[in-house]
């Protein structure tokens, strides 16, 4: 019984009790859920619009909500500042920013289209947890004050930079910290920093010019109780796997992803589904095994699908997700078949699509393309659009959901969109 509740402490992902805020990328449930109905349907530039502040300089993170505050990772001056911006949830002032310099020895890579800073923080209301690549991971208190930093973890060093967001649970930080050739999965006690367990993946190459293997994952893990015991699945280059929460211990391996991952495993009665972009393949695999389940639990495989860089979400055994190229697809989890593929603007360069679903209570999808456009659709076995909003602006970053409210980073400014 003790050994029963202290596992619930020290893994308990933020959930149901902070239904109203939103705590980490994906959401307190990491898959992009909320518990909130009756969210936005319509907004404009002018329309339904609380309020909205300015940005020093564009950005691909993704807000995350905590009580009164609003936080969002912001790189300045060519990334050499890189910043957490805390701003107030009702009126939108800019109530404080911490951050570091960061002068690397050798130019960091990234891509044109993919500032640094681009991971989305984490809090738990005590604490505000952010990763800024090679810079390191940084924790501050809830006005700014820095706790505890961790700035011996290595470079990262890959052509398209990284994108991976720092996962709460219970008593811990989990981190895919990566890609490139130093790539390794950590759990940091989130109360001091201390590295409690870490693995080592492959990493792969790095893409630059006479090095063109392009390989790696800017996956983020799932945490997930799958029959008796927890599970922190994660999507790696060539494989999906899981491991021991407490202790990082491999419990089970399956072979089917393709070199280039993007987006974040999901999971749902007893089925994780993983998916690879870049045109890779996409799987879903029976929870629970021991050692290489490839042949016994991968429960079907495609081995080409369409180019994704978001994340997806499931609903009534259906999963959803959007393409590159601002398409959205309804799959059923438990067999693969693709239910429909429906464009939901476009074609063109701005119908271009980067960002990750979101799921209200009431089984409504929100998603934002990269011409400013936010879309709301029925999630379902048919297709369904409930309206198109623009907001003038590229977005690349996802949707945050708190307190019936939509908080939306685009390139310029910071939206909070619905009821004043």
């Amino acid at each position: 019984m003790k050994r029963t509740l202290s596992l619930f402490l020290a893994l308990c992902p933020l959930f149901p009790a902070f239904a109203d805020n939103w705590p980490m990328w994906r959401g307190a449930n990491g898959d992009g859920t909320c518990s909130e109905s009756k969210l936005p349907e319509k907004w404009g530039m002018e329309e339904n619009v609380a309020w909205k502040v300015a940005l020093p300089d564009r950005g691909n993170s993704t807000p995350v909500v905590w009580g009164d505050k609003v936080f969002v990772t912001q790189a300045i001056e060519g990334g050499e500042k890189r910043l957490l911006l805390c701003f107030d949830k009702k009126t939108g002032k800019q109530l404080w920013d911490a951050g570091t310099i960061y002068i690397p020895k050798a130019v960091e890579l990234t891509h044109a289209t993919n500032p640094h800073c681009s991971a989305s923080p984490a809090t738990d209301g005590e604490r505000v947890i952010v990763f800024h690549a090679s810079a390191g991971v940084f924790c501050y208190d809830m006005n700014g004050k820095e706790l505890w930093k961790r700035t011996d973890l290595g470079k990262l060093h890959h052509i398209w930079g990284c994108g991976t967001s720092p996962v709460l649970a219970g008593d811990r930080v989990f981190l895919n910290f990566g890609p490139g050739e130093n790539t390794v999965l950590y759990a940091f006690d989130k109360k001091t920093g201390k590295t409690l367990w870490e693995h080592k993946e492959p990493g792969g190459a790095s893409g630059e010019a006479g090095n063109k293997t392009w390989t790696g994952s800017w996956s983020d893990p799932l945490l997930r109780k799958t029959g008796s015991r927890y599970e922190l699945l994660m999507s790696y280059a060539g494989r999906a796997c899981a491991f021991d929460p407490l202790s990082g211990k491999e419990l089970w391996t399956c072979g089917g992803l393709t070199p280039l991952v993007y987006n974040s495993p999901l999971y749902t009665d007893g089925l994780a589904i993983f998916m690879s972009g870049y045109g890779g393949s996409a799987m879903a695999v029976k929870t629970g095994g021991s050692g290489d389940v490839t042949e016994k639990n991968r429960v079907w495989h495609e081995p080409r699908v369409a180019q994704r860089i978001g994340s997806g979400v499931i609903h009534d055994g259906n999963h959803y997700i959007l393409t590159d190229g601002g398409i959205v697809e309804c799959r059923d989890v438990k067999t693969g078949k693709l239910l429909y593929n429906e464009r939901l603007k476009g074609p063109g360069p701005t119908a271009k699509n980067w960002s990750s679903l979101v799921l209200s209570a009431d089984g409504k999808c929100y998603a934002a393309n990269q011409g400013g456009d936010c879309f709301v659709f029925k999630a379902g076995p048919v297709f369904e659009l409930i309206s198109t909003n623009s907001l003038g602006e590229l977005i690349i970053g996802s949707i945050a959901v708190s307190d019936g409210q939509l908080f939306i980073r685009g390139y310029k400014n910071l939206w909070c969109i619905g009821k004043q």
